[in-house]
C-alpha cells in the first residue's frame, strides 16, 4: 500500500492517481494540466514604433540659436502682439529659424483671439456667442501658457488648437 503524499489517503501499490484529491503519481513533480489549446497556442507580438510627434519642431534647430533667441521666443507668449513686434525686431538683426517659429505661433494665437473677439463684439446682441467668444478667449490664454511653458524648456512645439488653421504655415 501508498499514501498520497498530499491527503494521506490508504491506495493500493500500482494506483496512478489518489481516489480522494486526484494527486498523481506518474511523475514525481505534479504538473496541472493544461488543455490542448493552451498547449498549441503561441504569442505574437508586433514590433512597436517609436511614437514620434509630428508637431514637434525641437530637433530641427541650433540648440545655439535657441539658447541666443529663448528670451524673445518668451516674450511672444507673454506679451502677445506687443511681443511679436518686439522679436520680429530682433529677428531683424539675426537670423533666426527658432525665433521665426516662435513668432508664427504667437501670431498665429494672437490673430485668432482678436477675430474671436471682433467677430464676439458684432454679434454682442446675441446671449451665447459673447458668452462662447470669451470662452474660446480664455482657451486661446491657456493655448497660450502652455507655449510659454514650452519654450522655457526648449521645446519647439506647434500652439496646439491653432496648429490646423491653414494661415501662416
Amino acid at each position: 500500500m501508498k499514501t498520497c503524499p498530499k491527503c494521506n489517503t490508504q491506495l493500493s501499490d500500482d494506483a496512478m492517481f489518489c481516489t480522494n484529491c486526484g494527486t498523481s503519481f506518474q511523475n514525481a513533480n505534479p504538473q496541472p494540466q493544461q488543455n490542448a489549446y493552451q498547449n498549441t497556442q503561441q504569442t505574437y507580438t508586433q514590433p512597436v514604433a517609436p511614437v514620434v510627434n509630428v508637431y514637434d519642431h525641437t530637433a530641427e534647430f541650433d540648440p545655439q540659436d535657441v539658447h541666443d533667441n529663448k528670451i524673445f521666443a518668451i516674450l511672444c507668449y507673454i506679451m502677445g502682439i506687443v511681443g511679436v513686434v518686439v522679436a520680429l525686431l530682433a529677428r531683424s538683426s539675426v537670423n533666426s529659424a527658432y525665433l521665426s517659429f516662435h513668432i508664427k505661433q504667437a501670431l498665429k494665437i494672437s490673430i485668432t483671439t482678436v477675430l474671436v473677439g471682433i467677430i464676439s463684439g458684432i454679434l454682442c446682441w446675441t446671449c451665447i456667442v459673447p458668452i462662447a467668444g470669451f470662452v474660446c478667449i480664455g482657451i486661446l490664454e491657456v493655448v497660450s501658457i502652455i507655449c510659454f511653458f514650452q519654450t522655457c524648456f526648449n521645446k519647439s512645439v506647434e500652439a496646439p488648437i491653432v496648429r490646423s488653421l491653414p494661415f501662416l504655415k
